[in-house]
């Protein structure tokens, strides 16, 4: 069904356009991925798109009251709203319902007597069961969890940026839209986080546009793409790896063209250098078709990102880290860690929010003390330090101001050494942008400068949390190339699976209470390693989540029927089964997984393994719902027969 139309919109920035005549139209099921480099208008785009900023021209049509819910890169917040309160905090019918239950129930739990507050609970349950709203709460609740947000009832003023941003996202997948709109949905979340939200997209019925830069993530959700590049609009009907082969056709069809049209004018330059008379009509058109061809001119290129700067001469002594530990508030985040760093050593570093990823690089760089064990750095080691905490930037200070405060020129690989402005231009920032202030580039532009600055100093121990964090996917793909070639040792905290999987080698995965454990390989390496032998347990957070859910009124409770208090011959037999069946429909889904990744460029047969994918996620959920039921009765029976 045909739900939002984008009816010839345009944009533009101060003198620069962002986008111009761009027209399509969404269906339900349509999956966008939205991809472009820094600065070329992608949120912008999206805001226009959701109606939060007006298009200079053109207008966005949505069909029959659909609704269009939009998650922003820096979501408003108020600061007095609890995480759960916000969450709810919807306009729909079932969220006002489940509000104003709640209400009626706490306003109660005040004045147990009051015959008005009663009256009032009554109407708030009937209207509860209209709506068949009793599982959003049980909903929100695990949502939240599952993007690593335990304390529902926190004010959100006492949140950090990124715990906000995962409540805004909770609130964006629980609360009903016809059409959702995410901009970096996987900024700051974990990889558990990142692929709970893969699996829930992948199954959404809704139509989806999302900005990211997470390829693996665009690639398994995805199946159209837009593409912004210099004020235009491309759209494939593909996901990012059937994109990246069609736009290759694109640009070799346009040189292919370029080409016939320098044939043309050489000819036409040729006969020009002649003497062109132009007393006939004839002759002075081809004047014209001459001033024509030369008018045409090829599209200007995307400038290429070039990274070579040289790095300072490392010594044998690189990293030595003996018995580390640290805690906060008494909980042990790292634990008797050791590690020695050998040259060229390339470690990622995985784990959940919250166990203490970045603490490890803070140790490394001295920016934190343990409270035991060393942390000791070779005499010739020069750090680099790429923060996913935004540096603070003197944002009225001109672009190149703001490189030449770290060197006015720099030395490459080759042993050249090049201006501060030249190296500008290899970032993409081209000699007019580089004395405008700091103000007025986007946040990934921003990103972008301070990983230039990074680099400018010559470092030969490269510290990188999150560096993907704002930064476009040709960004990526140059410092992963740059990476490839970097003499000296980087670590990297990151969730960008693919990411991990170009740079990484080693893996150090945070298990929780201080234990780092260590894998050889990439980050799918580990992954492989770590479902192969993980063991599957109930979600304590969700089970939480769903006992403190509104429960239906205990008159109600009475009337169901009493549990049985034994099982019947068909439950019996699939008690006894039931484990096997869940290990072979997880091993089909690892299966599937894997077909995927081979699949690549297949889009049809991606396509195909998605549903496959998500009807194995939908029987593995039945069957754990099952296996709960199961041991919970099995419990319940032991327990009747002590009595």
């Amino acid at each position: 069904m045909h739900v939002l139309t984008v009816d010839h919109i345009s944009k533009t920035y101060g003198e620069k356009v962002l986008f111009q005549d761009v027209s399509f139209g969404v269906e339900t099921g349509d999956k966008i991925g939205i991809i472009g480099v820094n600065g070329t208008g992608k949120s912008t785009f999206m805001q226009v798109v959701a109606g939060l900023e007006p298009a200079d021209s053109g207008a966005i049509l949505t069909a029959g009251g659909a609704t269009v819910r939009m998650l922003a890169q820096d979501p408003k917040f108020d600061p007095e709203e609890t995480v759960l309160d916000h969450v709810l905090g919807g306009d729909t019918a079932p969220m006002q319902a489940v509000r104003a239950y709640t209400e009626a129930l706490r306003a109660l739990e005040l004045k147990p007597g009051d015959e008005a507050l009663q009256e009032r609970l009554v109407r708030a349950n009937q209207r509860m069961n209209e709506l068949d709203a009793w599982g959003i709460e049980s909903d929100a609740k695990i949502a939240l969890s599952k993007l690593g947000i335990q304390h529902y009832d926190a004010k959100l003023g006492v949140l950090s940026g990124g715990q906000r941003k995962r409540a805004a996202m909770a609130a964006a997948l629980i609360q009903p839209a016809d059409v959702l709109l995410l901009d970096e949905p996987t900024n700051h979340i974990d990889n558990e986080s990142v692929a709970w939200l893969e699996g829930m997209l992948q199954k959404r019925k809704g139509a989806l546009l999302m900005i990211t830069h997470d390829r693996y993530f665009l690639d398994r959700v995805s199946n159209r793409t837009l593409e912004l590049d210099k004020g235009r609009a491309y759209f494939y009907t593909a996901n990012y790896s059937r994109f990246l082969e069609l736009k290759l056709d694109r640009e070799e069809r346009e040189a292919a063209s370029e080409a016939k049209r320098q044939n043309l004018l050489r000819n036409e330059l040729a006969w020009m250098r002649r003497g062109a008379q132009a007393r006939s009509t004839k002759q002075q058109a081809r004047i014209q078709r001459f001033e024509s061809l030369s008018a045409q001119g090829p599209e200007k290129a995307a400038g290429k990102l070039e990274m070579s700067v040289a790095s300072s001469r490392l010594g044998k002594k690189i990293l030595e880290i003996e018995g580390l530990r640290k805690t906060f508030e008494g909980r042990a985040v790292i634990d008797g860690f050791s590690y020695i760093a050998v040259p060229e050593d390339r470690v990622g570093i995985v784990g959940r929010n919250g166990l203490g990823k970045s603490t490890l690089l803070k140790l490394i760089a001295g920016k934190l003390e343990p409270d035991a064990g060393t942390v000791t750095l070779g005499p010739t080691v020069k750090l680099g330090v790429f923060s996913q905490e935004r540096e603070e930037m003197d944002e009225s200070l001109r672009v190149i101001d703001y490189i030449r405060e770290s060197a006015e020129q720099v030395t490459t690989a080759d042993g050249s050494t090049i201006s501060a402005g030249q190296m500008l231009e290899r970032f993409l920032f081209p000699p007019a942008q580089q004395w405008t202030p700091i103000a007025k580039l986007s946040g990934g532009e921003k990103r972008r400068l301070q990983l230039l600055r990074v680099l400018m100093d010559a470092p030969n121990v490269l510290l990188l949390d999150e560096p993907t964090n704002d930064l476009d996917i040709l960004t990526l793909t140059v410092l992963e190339d740059y990476l490839d070639d970097f003499p000296g040792v980087v670590f990297t905290v990151s969730h960008d699976r693919y990411f991990l999987d170009r740079t990484a080698e080693r893996i150090f995965a945070f298990e929780g209470d201080g234990v780092i454990e260590q894998h050889v390989g990439n980050f799918s390496d580990y992954q492989a390693y770590a479902s192969a032998h993980g063991v599957r347990s109930a979600d304590a957070a969700e089970r939480r989540a769903e006992s403190e859910a509104p429960k239906r009124p205990a008159a109600e409770a009475e009337q169901e029927p009493a549990k049985p208090t034994k099982m019947s011959y068909k439950e019996q037999k699939e008690f006894e089964t039931i484990d096997a069946d869940i290990e072979r429909t997880e091993e089909a889904l690892r299966q599937v997984q894997a077909d995927m990744e081979a699949a690549g460029s297949d889009s049809m047969r991606l396509q195909e393994l998605m549903a496959k994918q998500a009807e194995l996620e939908t029987k593995l959920e039945t069957l754990m719902d099952r296996w709960t039921f199961l041991n919970e009765l099995a419990e319940q029976i032991a327990a009747n027969k002590k009595k």
